[in-house]
């Protein structure tokens, strides 16, 4: 009853509530949020922000894999444990990556798709493939084709090829600078994280208190 009146109070003119939702594509959690990230723009009259955020694996956990002590690897383990429990309640599968991968194609990738209109299926074709162990984020090639196969298919694919690669090496780049650098006026130190009106949520299990904060904007 109250979505509803809360509905009802935003419609017919005023802008949308803006809501930031920082991932990144070899983000299991990022991920596991992503669904709930495009539902938020059905239920509620708000516009979410896809904001890249590059997570820092080595900082986070003792180093590259050659480097990591006994303790973060069982602190690696066990959060994908806790991902396969949320992936297995949904049906959805997540592998663990068998190295590190540097995610910033990919996430300009994201970039360049969501300018164009067609985020979600990108996003969610990029996720699924990739814990799968079926993309290579750092493979231009394989990026390209699947900006392709996720596009609205307007245009062939030799001029999205030509006209990505561009975007990548020049407003790509900058946009992607840009996004770094208001991760950190936001304070963002880890993926996925939802900011409403400078406050943070971090984490997929977050969202209800997204919801609850947005029941209380009128």
């Amino acid at each position: 009853m109250f979505l509803k009146t809360f509905l009802r109070t935003y419609s017919s003119g005023k802008a949308k509530e803006i809501i930031k939702f920082y991932y990144d594509f070899k983000s299991p959690y990022s991920y596991l949020a992503l669904d709930s990230a495009f539902q938020l723009e059905k239920d509620y009259p708000v516009r979410v922000r896809f904001m890249p955020w590059a997570f820092r694996a080595e900082e986070s956990f003792g180093g590259n894999l050659q480097e990591r002590n006994r303790l973060n690897w069982n602190k690696v383990r066990y959060l994908y444990l806790d991902c396969r429990r949320f992936a297995n309640e949904r049906g959805m599968t997540i592998r663990g990556p068998e190295r590190l991968f540097n995610s910033r194609l990919s996430l300009i990738a994201g970039l360049y798709a969501d300018k164009n209109g067609f985020f979600p299926a990108f996003a969610q074709q990029t996720f699924q493939r990739f814990f799968n162990r079926q993309l290579n984020l750092e493979d231009v090639e394989e990026i390209t084709k699947l900006l392709y196969e996720t596009s609205k298919k307007d245009v062939p694919y030799e001029k999205l090829a030509k006209d990505f690669q561009s975007y990548a090496q020049n407003q790509g780049a900058q946009d992607y600078s840009n996004a770094e650098k208001e991760a950190e006026e936001d304070k963002i130190f880890g993926v996925p994280t939802f900011v409403v009106r400078g406050e943070p949520f971090w984490g997929n299990d977050r969202v209800r208190w997204v919801m609850k904060k947005l029941d209380t904007l009128k």
